[in-house]
């Protein structure tokens, strides 16, 4: 069977370290932490005090008031990046047919601050259930597609992928497929999460998966680092635009990258820790090339999953050893999460984009915070410590793991005719 081939117009991002694309890769080169103390609620018996928030958007002035009333943040978070996509694709309804553009979201807990309020209300009450009308369109984690192909008029496929933290490579995965084997001209993919609550703080806490490096929490997150202590919560979202090639050349589209691959795997093994060896990280980055019809020779560099965590760091590098060989020495690897922290379920967007964009400019972004060599990790790994670095790339791979032993991986490559 000819698979379509599938391409990259538009990018929208709204991240701890910038509210748009081109404020995300300024942080980004720049090595910027967005890491600081929560401004959202008091954190004084907390033992975490810090997370990467967004900052500096007036969400007021983007939203009418019925709209913020309506929309849990993760949404909002959504619509923003998405909107910043599709202006950046130049896709207006007009001008395709809105049967074939869809929308394919991914969220791995949705309306996390809308459930906690509403629960809360209701204890602090008499018993009565008293609940805004508005607490389940709010929450549900496919509400965030739902209201994008609304405002916009696409009527092609909607729904949202939850596989945790790698739901939203899911959802890239999924329409790169959607589209490859002919069911859609465009779809509108990426995540969004918003967990920096009472709820999410406690309960990541609860798991002592976050740093509680209070003293510095712009220091906190620092994959590959033998001091590392687990990750720091971010929030955001990440969109981005995939449009049948000839379909994007036929409306002079400009072009990001080829999307020429997707892997899938589960490790099989923990509800929330990785195989030691990697066995599933294998796998997944193993179908990915074999899905690319790609060697492993070709790539050259990785956007690591890199929490931050000290199982999961030193497991995901065993992988890349296994699978790459001699190769992986000549990989820049990274880890955006010590500059983002961790999103969720849009990590594997942003970090998509960031890919997309470290072989746009041929700069390979930093993994920050890094002070004291773990004697786990192999020396001899390229982990593009501290400081950006110059490089043209021309393949770039994008690794997202989640609780539950979900494994995603996507290859993107530059475009050629």
């Amino acid at each position: 069977m000819n698979l379509k081939r599938v391409v990259v117009t538009g990018l929208g991002a709204l991240t701890p370290i910038g509210n748009n694309i081109e404020e995300y890769w300024e942080g980004l080169k720049n090595g910027k932490s967005g890491s600081a103390p929560i401004t959202y609620f008091d954190t004084e018996k907390f033992k975490t005090k810090f997370a990467c928030e967004i900052k500096n958007f007036d969400f007021d002035a983007y939203f009418d008031r019925k709209e913020i009333r309506r929309l849990d943040k993760f949404a909002q978070y959504a619509i923003v990046a998405s909107d910043e996509a599709i202006k950046d694709a130049s896709l207006e309804v007009e001008n395709v047919d809105k049967y074939r553009v869809g929308v394919i979201w991914g969220a791995g807990i949705g309306g996390l601050e809308t459930f906690q309020e509403e629960v809360k209300n209701f204890a602090n009450g008499d018993g009565t259930p008293k609940f805004n009308p508005f607490f389940i369109p709010k929450m549900i984690a496919d509400i965030a597609p739902g209201n994008i192909s609304i405002k916009h008029g696409f009527m092609g496929p909607n729904y949202t992928t939850v596989s945790a933290c790698a739901s939203s490579a899911n959802a890239i995965i999924d329409a790169l497929n959607y589209i490859r084997l002919g069911h859609c001209d465009v779809i509108v993919t990426g995540g969004s999460e918003a967990a920096v609550t009472q709820a999410g703080m406690g309960g990541f806490n609860a798991m002592h998966a976050l740093s509680t490096r209070n003293d510095e929490p712009e220091k906190a997150s620092r994959p590959f680092d033998a001091t590392r202590d687990g990750f720091v919560l971010g929030e955001g979202a990440g969109a981005l635009v995939l449009e049948e090639y000839e379909h994007a050349k036929a409306r002079g589209a400009k072009i990001y990258a080829e999307v020429v691959g997707g892997g899938m795997s589960s490790d099989a093994y923990h509800m929330t820790a990785p195989h030691p060896e990697g066995i599933g990280v294998i796998a997944v980055m193993q179908n990915c090339l074999d899905n690319a019809n790609m060697q492993a020779e070709e790539v050259d560099m990785i956007n690591t999953h890199g929490t931050s965590t000290p199982l999961g760091d030193v497991a995901e590098l065993k992988a890349i050893s296994k699978v790459f060989g001699d190769h992986a020495k000549r990989i820049n690897i990274n880890s955006t999460k010590s500059m983002t922290g961790h999103l969720l379920g849009a990590a594997g967007a942003i970090e998509a984009i960031a890919s997309i964009l470290a072989m746009k400019n041929s700069i390979i972004p930093p993994t920050i915070n890094h002070e004291v060599v773990d004697e786990n990790i192999d020396p001899e790994l390229n982990l593009t410590l501290n400081k950006a670095q110059n490089r043209e790339v021309n393949v770039a791979m994008s690794n997202t793991f989640g609780f539950g032993g979900h494994n995603a991986c996507i290859l993107f490559k530059k475009i050629s005719e």
